[in-house]
């Protein structure tokens, strides 16, 4: 059994987008990834790569410039990215989830000509802003404000634990209007908006996290992103298939324990036997495998809703909730595997370990997947 994703049963198309982005990963990604964590480096000239050779177009039409992938392909691609490193992979993914299915299915021709198309090309990198110091599982109670101004916006507030905030070319940003909360897209190089430093995260250290300080930030009336008030709904539609990305993203990163520990169990000599050899790290091995094929099987089932048009809010979560402490807990176990040396920073399994936790708190805790998958067994009617 490979622990990695087999090329068998994948089409054709499938199997060059899944060799494409593995090579990738462990040429271009991989071997930097340690000291990326180290120094808190944002590599943009990594990300504008996967960009011109499509990635970071994944999820949008071809009509757009788009690869127009099928979500499980998208699936398979994000998995390779992950595993080399996650903070890449969170990236990738928000681009690709929140923003992109933002303007894809509400957009106007005319935003999805102007910013759209250049996102699916790479030249544009993108990030979404929803959270705020006040306001994080409680999304609804924002306190950003947006206000007509003539014949355009005027955007006042604050924004916490933006990925991409300090880095994109652009971030839709949710704000309270007289009609609700709606969506702005908002260019980073407008006067006002204004990045803080970036977060001095435990993990996914060389992704871009920050506050953003939005100090009357003057947009066109063009820039509302579908209709006024109607942004939570856009939000937590986008949010669905951002918290899919959370859980191929855990998938990658406990896959990545699952193959350090594998090899290490095998090389690694305790009372004159391989560590493999052991009944206890048997067990602990098998479990792990288990759950990690457990956790990709889910995520990929759910793709497959998607992709007919069926619901997927309840399974979403349910994907994301279950892979991300199938990450924790992996790691957990690669760790203890490692013995001492999975302490040290020295060693792989350490920076995955850390990785891994926050996958159990953004785009929605676990204790929020929780509640929405007890609603989904209750529905409405």
């Amino acid at each position: 059994m490979s622990i990695a994703i087999e090329a068998t049963g994948l089409s054709e198309t499938q199997r060059q987008i899944v060799d494409l982005a593995r090579e990738f990963a462990r040429t271009r990604i991989e071997p930097h990834a340690a000291e990326w964590d180290r120094t808190g480096y944002f590599p943009r000239d990594v990300l504008d790569e996967l960009g011109r050779l499509g990635f970071l177009g994944m999820c949008t039409p071809e009509a757009f410039d788009g690869m127009g992938l099928d979500t499980l392909t998208y699936f398979l691609a994000l998995e390779e990215i992950a595993a080399a490193d996650a903070s890449i992979a969170i990236s990738v993914s928000i681009h690709n989830a929140i923003p992109t299915t933002m303007l894809v299915r509400h957009g106007s021709a005319a935003q999805q000509e102007r910013w759209l198309r250049s996102m699916a090309r790479g030249e544009r990198l993108a990030g979404f802003a929803l959270s705020e110091p006040e306001s994080g599982s409680d999304a609804g109670a924002l306190a950003t404000r947006a206000v007509r101004d003539r014949d355009g916006w005027l955007l006042s507030g604050t924004k916490a634990w933006a990925t991409n905030g300090g880095t994109a070319d652009l971030m839709v940003v949710m704000a309270r209007t007289e009609r609700g909360i709606s969506a702005f897209i908002v260019p980073t190089d407008v006067p006002g908006y204004r990045p803080g430093r970036p977060e001095d995260k435990m993990g996914l250290r060389a992704s871009n996290t920050v506050a953003i300080a939005l100090e009357d930030v003057r947009l066109p009336a063009d820039h509302l992103l579908g209709e006024d008030g109607q942004g939570f709904r856009y939000a937590m539609e986008g949010l669905d298939v951002g918290r899919l990305g959370i859980a191929v993203q855990a998938v990658g990163i406990a896959r990545r324990a699952l193959e350090h520990a594998v090899a290490y169990c095998a090389e690694r000599r305790q009372f004159g036997a391989a560590l493999r050899e052991f009944e206890a790290v048997q067990f602990k091995l098998a479990d792990m495998a288990t759950r990690v094929e457990a956790a990709r099987a889910l995520t990929h089932a759910v793709a497959g809703r998607i992709d007919r048009s069926e619901g997927f809010t309840t399974q979403a979560s349910m994907a994301k909730l279950f892979a991300s402490e199938t990450a924790m807990w992996v790691t957990t176990q690669a760790v203890q595997l490692f013995g001492g040396y999975g302490y040290m920073r020295d060693f792989p399994v350490e920076k995955l370990f850390r990785d891994a936790k926050v996958t159990e708190l953004y785009e929605g805790t676990s204790e929020i997947q929780r509640i929405v998958i007890a609603r989904g067994l209750y529905p409405r009617g």
